[in-house]
């Protein structure tokens, strides 16, 4: 099926490009979207007449993207999901959920916008790729953790099995601080019991004969 696009379409050409694409890519993304128009005569000549319109709303389109972009890029958003202890979540973390937590710190994002390279399944730090625009792209950082306590210490460098091997060192430095407090007090109630028997063993032998 051939189209002629309305806007820079990544891997596929530029704005007033004639492609041949699949029917269903066409019909459920690029026409629904308003990214082209099918190839006819009449949408053809519609285009010319108005490529100079289209071009100008793109260029203005793409300034606002790149102010935005400029605060964007490299920010880093905290996602709070339940996870075991391996750092598995309940779950995954989807583009929506990328949009909604960047939404709510002041950035105005559509989950349409949001690239995942791959599902988000674990716990740590995600590079997520954003299309402000079809010629502006940014990447976003995304913190998933358990607590916002667990995502400063990734925010620090830390990963997830580093964080669980030192909780893991510091449960055992408490068992054996634990132990080693009970070793001290039996000792001391031996040094407090010697004396007592010391002198009934000394008693038994003042005795008379």
């Amino acid at each position: 099926m051939q189209v002629i696009l309305l806007e820079r379409v990544a891997k596929l050409g530029q704005m007033g490009d004639v492609v041949d694409v699949k029917s269903g890519y066409a019909r459920n993304f690029l026409l629904p979207q308003g990214k082209a128009l099918t190839a006819s005569e009449s949408n053809v000549a519609s285009f010319e007449e108005q490529k100079a319109q289209l071009e100008a709303r793109n260029l203005e389109t793409r300034k606002e993207a790149e102010a935005l972009a400029e605060r964007l890029d490299g920010q880093q958003f905290i996602v709070i999901r339940s996870a075991s202890e391996a750092g598995s979540l309940y779950g995954s973390v989807t583009p929506r959920d990328a949009a909604d937590v960047a939404t709510s710190e002041g950035f105005s994002l559509d989950r349409r916008q949001i690239i995942l390279r791959g599902p988000i399944k674990e716990l740590g730090l995600h590079i997520v790729a954003v299309a402000l625009h079809p010629e502006v792209e940014v990447e976003i950082a995304l913190n998933v953790a358990r607590s916002p306590e667990e995502a400063e210490l990734q925010a620090s460098g830390k990963s997830i099995q580093e964080l669980a091997a030192e909780e893991e060192a510091a449960a055992e430095f408490e068992i054996s601080e634990l132990f080693d407090d009970i070793g001290t007090a039996a000792a001391e109630d031996d040094e407090l019991s010697s004396p007592v028997a010391a002198d009934e063993s000394g008693s038994d032998e003042e005795q008379p004969r």
